[in-house]
């Protein structure tokens, strides 16, 4: 049997799907898409991207494109389209004008590439994926929403600049809804493999905890015309590399609950075991009352958020 390349499909060529091309390519993951509405910008970018690979020395094809047929049999599909976040303007807000882009992506993707893993960036996050997954019609292991990646990110991050250690060191992970109701997991947090617990007061841990939860706003602030992509794009590569060469990597995602966490019915920031499959398995852990609480309160967020679907007919 020839050998066949995996194909990779960004579907929006903004900032966040750009970079994520980029990433994609650099890493050599695959034959990448990068399809827009806008031809010009598709086109463009790629390209770029393209002529990148001659100086970094990546190979593979680069293309550009309005058209799904050219996404068709794509390995995996990551939608970034849609109203990116503005100041003043919340994930919630972006529910209405997001819902009918994500729709329709996922109508084109279930015809040109019915056996992909699709993961969906577009916010607000929990809801976007739920819509996704309702037009798609795939099993639940092959619709993932990224949110635990970054935000587990940004805690890592700050927790390194606090104690002015190398990040690699530090493990973390945050739990639930894509957000300010998101759950950042001091008690699971290690660095070096010592408890965060034992190398930081409350009071700091606490600290960094929120500004983990407003990570995404404090960069839309600073920006003032737009929202982070360089982070939101290597949390996308690494879940679709996890993928894409079955790696079998332990990653928080918004995956559909069956049950597990005493949640049914919605797509929840979970640790998940992704492969070649995709979701291969969501792995459950003992929450504290703390924890259960906090937890709980954001699958409840993330519940409203589903019924103002209804509530708005979408």
């Amino acid at each position: 049997m020839p050998f066949r390349r995996k194909k990779i499909s960004i579907i929006g060529a903004g900032q966040v799907g750009a970079t994520c091309a980029l990433m994609a390519a650099s890493r050599d993951m695959g034959d990448v898409v990068l399809l827009d509405r806008d031809a010009g910008t598709a086109k463009g970018k790629a390209l770029d991207i393209l002529q990148a690979g001659a100086v970094q020395l990546f190979d593979g094809t680069v293309r550009g494109t309005i058209d799904y047929a050219d996404t068709a049999g794509s390995d995996v599909v990551v939608v970034t389209a849609g109203s990116p976040r503005r100041p003043g303007l919340t994930r919630d807000d972006l529910l209405a004008i997001n819902a009918g882009v994500v729709a329709s992506c996922c109508r084109e993707i279930k015809r040109s590439s019915p056996e992909a893993v699709v993961i969906i960036v577009t916010n607000p996050l929990d809801a976007m994926t739920f819509i996704a997954s309702r037009e798609l019609g795939f099993p639940r292991q092959r619709v993932l929403g990224m949110a635990g990646v970054l935000d587990s990110a940004r805690f890592r991050s700050f927790v390194a600049e606090e104690l002015q250690v190398s990040v690699r060191d530090v493990q973390a992970l945050v739990l639930g809804g894509h957000g300010g109701s998101m759950v950042p997991m001091p008690r699971h947090c290690f660095v070096g493999g010592v408890p965060l617990t034992q190398l930081l007061a409350p009071e700091r841990i606490q600290a960094l905890v929120e500004r983990a939860r407003l990570g995404g706003d404090e960069i839309v602030g600073l920006l003032a015309t737009g929202s982070a992509y360089y982070a939101p794009a290597a949390s996308i590569v690494q879940m679709a590399e996890a993928v894409l060469r079955n790696q079998r990597r332990i990653l928080p995602c918004a995956a559909l609950l069956e049950g597990e966490y005493g949640v049914s019915g919605l797509f929840v920031g979970v640790p998940c075991l992704l492969g070649g499959g995709g979701l291969e398995k969501v792995c459950e852990f003992e929450l504290d009352a703390t924890e259960r609480a906090a937890f709980e309160h954001s699958v409840a967020r993330v519940r409203a958020l589903v019924d103002d679907l209804s509530r708005l007919g979408l």
